[in-house]
């Protein structure tokens, strides 16, 4: 008799073993959001699931990455059918492939006039590394102006760029870079308010420029919606400036949008096109993919151009079913009208959280574009004080409520909610509800 194949059975991890294994493995940079962590096994739409059933609004998107939702259908289709047809998972650019080109193609139909070159990579850090490279190789000059409170990634040189001691280490190194003040008009560094302001914050660009460098750049970079530095949000009349001044110097303007693209701030698929920032190179990633690892920079010619006679190559950069779900996900996005629907919600949610800021003491601000929010707690309004206790103790609150959020801010005080972009009123509201319960809990025991 034929001797039957024993198959082993696999055992699940408890929530307890996979704790002791992250702590024994992993590294302490691998923090975990919640005092009492959940572990998430299932999704669909902007509904996520722990291992016991229960259900959570998911409002952060995967950390600011899931624009179209989780496994939507139309994505796990196109999945199938290319594991169905044995598609090719891995070719490089080094051969041709449908994909990588009809991605290509359909992202220069959509970025600013001009900018009709773009190479794929991993992720938003290897993005930013690749546009510094091409602006630096373009213009022969090597100083790049960052803002303070700005983020764009975890590899060497956009460390180095980072405006956040959190996300800094003692070995970065920092050549060839300097620091302009944030456009962080609650916390305006010059001391202005709306009616007194004069755009000195952009100003402090070309200030920076004469002070610390040797009065040619080559690039300046900016989020056009501050993520992790707690969704700060200038004012179009900041880039006007500012852009003006990147080029009187010789600099190329790099604008990243590994957050804020993919439709999430309500009117292009580009917030530097809604806009009209006068950029030269734009970095994207995170929503592009709907949570694949892909990211993008995407140039001008002129700079592209310039990169001849040298090699530059990511392995895994457009790869097929990465492209395919980049492309898809645009796809979808425009189908289902969820730009459009991004900009209604962010207005409806930013109108009622403002409504609440008039009630409790602990909300400071209330900022952002679209579906891209940010919520600054404090312990008073008076002060300022910044309340980076109190904004865990809401999220732990929301968690148990079944609702998800992330922070930000140099003192991890701004509630940030980046939903999928098709999140409908009803969903809005259960947010607000559940953030209000919060607010009030807080600010009741805070007293």
């Amino acid at each position: 008799m034929p001797v039957k194949e024993k198959k082993e059975k696999v055992e699940k991890l408890s929530k307890e073993e996979i704790l002791d294994i992250r702590k024994k493995h992993l590294p302490p940079t691998a923090f975990l959001y919640y005092k009492k962590p959940i572990e998430l096994v299932k999704a669909k739409g902007n509904y996520v699931y722990d291992e016991n059933g229960n259900e959570y609004f998911d409002a952060i998107g995967g950390i600011v990455c899931n624009s179209a939702g989780h496994n939507h259908p139309k994505i796990k289709e196109k999945i199938k059918e290319m594991l169905d047809n044995d598609e090719i998972q891995h070719t490089s650019t080094v051969f041709l492939n449908e994909h990588i080109a009809k991605l290509a193609k359909k992202l220069t139909l959509l970025t600013p006039k001009g900018i009709d070159k773009v190479s794929f990579t991993n992720s938003g850090s290897e993005a930013n590394e690749l546009a510094f490279m091409s602006a630096r190789n373009a213009t022969g000059e090597t100083m790049v102006i960052n803002l303070k409170h700005g983020y764009h990634g975890g590899t060497s040189a956009v460390q180095a760029n980072c405006g956040l001691h959190t996300w800094r280490f003692k070995s970065q190194p920092v050549a060839n870079v300097t620091s302009a003040h944030a456009p962080y008009c609650y916390r305006c560094p010059f001391g202005k308010n709306a009616e007194d302001c004069n755009l000195e914050c952009a100003k402090d660009v070309e200030t920076t420029i004469q002070t610390t460098t040797h009065g040619k750049i080559a690039a300046f970079i900016a989020e056009p919606v501050m993520g992790i530095g707690g969704v700060i949000t200038p004012e179009k009349e900041y880039f006007d400036v500012v852009t003006k001044i990147v080029h009187n110097y010789g600099g190329k303007y790099i604008s990243d949008e590994v957050q804020a693209g993919a439709g999430r701030c309500g009117k292009e698929f580009f917030l530097t096109k809604e806009l009209n920032i006068d950029a030269d190179l734009i970095t994207m990633a995170k929503g592009l993919g709907n949570g694949a690892p892909i990211g993008a920079c995407a140039m001008k010619s002129e700079i592209a151009d310039k990169l001849a006679g040298k090699l530059y190559f990511n392995t895994f950069g457009g790869d097929p079913y990465q492209s395919m779900q980049a492309l898809k996900t645009i796809e979808i996005i425009e189908e289902e009208k969820m730009i459009p629907n991004a900009k209604e919600m962010g207005d409806y949610l930013r109108s009622k959280l403002k409504e609440m800021m008039q009630k409790y003491e602990i909300i400071g601000d209330v900022r952002g574009r679209g579906l891209l929010i940010g919520v600054e707690l404090v312990k008073d309004k008076k002060s300022k004080a910044y309340a980076p206790k109190e904004t865990v103790e809401v999220m732990e609150m929301c968690k148990d409520k079944g609702l998800l959020l992330g922070k930000g801010g140099l003192q991890g005080n701004v509630l940030r909610i980046a939903p999928a972009l098709s999140m409908n009123k009803k969903q809005a509201d259960f947010i607000l509800s559940v953030l209000e319960e919060a607010f009030k809990t807080v600010s009741e025991t805070s007293q």
